[in-house]
């Protein structure tokens, strides 16, 4: 008769099997978070630094130096609000501020010229996309060579322009000498250069609009004023809104065509527009601080008739909804 002898009865020790520490559940999950969000972090980063570089601080630094006298070159003195107090009386700049809105004219008509161009290239016409390449031609050239161009076509003495008016009968002004027509003049001249890129744009958003909303607007008798006025045109809107946003600051802006144009301003300061002052007073005259104390306040003037074009945008665009 055999006996086993338990552990207890023999006194003999025994050790626990060993055991792995057990792991949290999700623990493989929250270690693949953290990953993603470390490279989230660094995708993230760089528009950040960006936008930190090359917007925050020259932004902090524009009006900081707005409120100084400073020439571009030496330290700056700090002289508070004395910039935007000189603004109020100097003459040129409300009349450069005048000139640049006065450019603005050109906006609608340009708009307009381009829609009906762009419902004329949207038939079948004999030669349309030829006719096409050539309005966008002068969008892609550059401004430089077409201010030039223009410059030499307003020649008062042997011009284009003149020659052309001569053929029925009409003496033609010296143009970008003329204070009356001087303005004019530059504004014919920026809606030709951008009627092909507003026309493109339009032409796409036509061409998006089903066609089965002009089909049952023919069905209820619908005429083609009728069918453009309350079809084409809410179609397009959205088009129209940026194209006016973004006109309207590329115009607040315009200086190239100022600078080859009429590079002294133009006769009685008739074309200087707010960015060619602006121009002058800190490149020709060192004055950087008060130059950026302009830059400043077109900034906000700008930033103000933005934010109100997408108010209104918003007001018509609920309209068309209801």
């Amino acid at each position: 008769m055999t006996s086993t002898a338990t552990p207890a009865a023999t006194g003999a020790r025994t050790s626990a099997p060993a055991t792995t520490p057990r792991q949290p559940p999700g623990g493989g999950t929250r270690r693949l978070h953290r990953h993603e969000k470390k490279w989230a972090l660094i995708f993230v980063a760089a528009p950040v630094l960006g936008y930190l570089l090359f917007i925050a601080y020259p932004t902090g630094y524009a009006l900081y130096a707005s409120l100084t006298r400073w020439n571009g070159l030496g330290p700056m003195q700090f002289i508070g609000l004395d910039n935007y107090v000189a603004l109020m009386s100097d003459e040129r700049f409300r009349q450069s501020l005048f000139n640049t809105f006065f450019y603005m004219i050109g906006i609608p008509i340009g708009l307009a010229l381009s829609l009906a161009l762009a419902v004329m290239m949207n038939r079948k016409l004999i030669g349309r996309t030829a006719f096409r390449t050539i309005y966008y031609i002068p969008v892609i050239s550059s401004i430089a060579a077409i201010a030039i161009l223009w410059q030499w076509a307003y020649n008062g003495d042997f011009g284009l322009v003149n020659q052309f008016l001569a053929i029925f009968g009409i003496d033609g002004p010296n143009w970008l000498a003329d204070p009356t027509w001087a303005k004019p003049a530059i504004i014919m001249m920026a809606v030709w250069k951008g009627l092909g890129y507003s026309m493109l744009l339009y032409l796409a958003a036509i061409q998006s609009v089903p066609r089965s909303l002009y089909e049952a607007a023919e069905l209820d008798g619908a005429n083609g004023w009728k069918k453009f006025r309350s079809i084409t045109l809410p179609m397009v809107q959205p088009v129209t809104f940026f194209l006016v946003v973004t006109q309207v600051i590329g115009g607040a802006m315009i200086f190239i065509e100022i600078q080859i144009m009429t590079p002294t301003g133009g006769p009685e300061y008739s074309t200087a527009s707010v960015v060619y002052h602006i121009w002058l007073q800190a490149f020709r005259y060192q004055q950087m601080g008060y130059a950026t104390a302009m830059s400043v306040v077109l900034g906000v003037l700008i930033l103000l008739i933005t934010l109100i074009q997408f108010r209104l945008n918003k007001r018509n665009s609920s309209f068309v909804i209801d």
